[in-house]
């Protein structure tokens, strides 16, 4: 975690993509470290110390995630700015829905209960996850959930071709992640909860999304009353970390600027 001063100019705290750690916003920790004290904590089972992965087999739901950054958040004076990626966007909408916050940044949030069942069916019908994990005995990993869910952001080919690197940090939170995915799928928040977020809010997205999750976007900021949409040409889901400059710089100017 870092956590830099001055905490008078306030507290940027940002939060992770599932399957990623803390690690994916170094970048924009130092870039905002001149003028904002940054925590960039890891989401339950993501830490570094093995002991505290989540353990297989054992069920979670997302409050469980909510209730440890509610602790957190209320351990920090002053101006506060929420930043998330994907399911750390999602967490940060609901955290930003009831409590004063200086900003909202999110790329891509997965609040997918925006959708419409008329307007959008579509978009619903695409999202088509593998529903069950079925790991192997022998390695605990369950290759064809990884493969269904990291090919369905990132299109065919995506899980096969992922850096030995980054798939190994994948299939170690792998059960944590599903059950995310599978506790994500239950959340009724919709528009009309959304929309009691006040806060400035930059919703950021990239051209090469999904178009379920483009399309998600475009509605959450028709929600929220003061919402502002970027589209970054040429980046995917993971553009905080392929097209991190540009990612960082939007955010960065955002907060400064609330």
């Amino acid at each position: 975690m870092s956590d830099t001063p001055p905490e008078s100019a306030g507290t940027v705290i940002c939060l992770h993509s599932g399957g990623f750690t803390s690690r994916q916003w170094k970048r924009l920790a130092a870039v905002l470290a001149s003028t904002h004290r940054v925590l960039t904590p890891d989401l339950l089972g993501y830490g570094p110390d093995p002991s505290e992965r989540w353990p297989a087999g054992q069920p979670f739901e997302r409050a469980q995630d909510l209730a440890a950054l509610s602790t957190l958040l209320a351990s920090v004076a002053g101006p506060l700015h929420l930043v998330g990626h994907s399911y750390g966007g999602f967490l940060a909408a609901q955290l930003a829905r009831t409590r004063t916050i200086a900003s909202l940044s999110m790329y891509e949030p997965v609040t997918f209960s925006v959708l419409d069942p008329v307007r959008d069916a579509a978009e619903l019908a695409a999202l088509a996850v593998k529903a069950t994990w079925d790991p192997d005995p022998a390695t605990g990993s369950d290759e064809a959930w990884f493969t269904s869910f990291v090919d369905w952001w990132n299109g065919p080919g995506a899980w096969a071709n992922l850096p030995a690197e980054a798939a190994a940090s994948f299939r170690r939170v792998g059960w944590k992640l599903f059950e995310e995915v599978r506790s994500l799928a239950s959340d009724t928040t919709g528009a009309a909860g959304f929309a009691t977020i006040t806060a400035p809010t930059l919703v950021l997205g990239g051209t090469r999304s999904p178009p379920t999750e483009r399309r998600t976007i475009e509605r959450l900021v028709e929600a929220i009353p003061h919402a502002e949409l970027r589209i970054i040409d040429g980046a995917g889901h993971m553009g905080p970390i392929t097209h991190h400059a540009i990612v960082n710089a939007a955010i960065a100017a955002h907060v400064r600027a609330h």
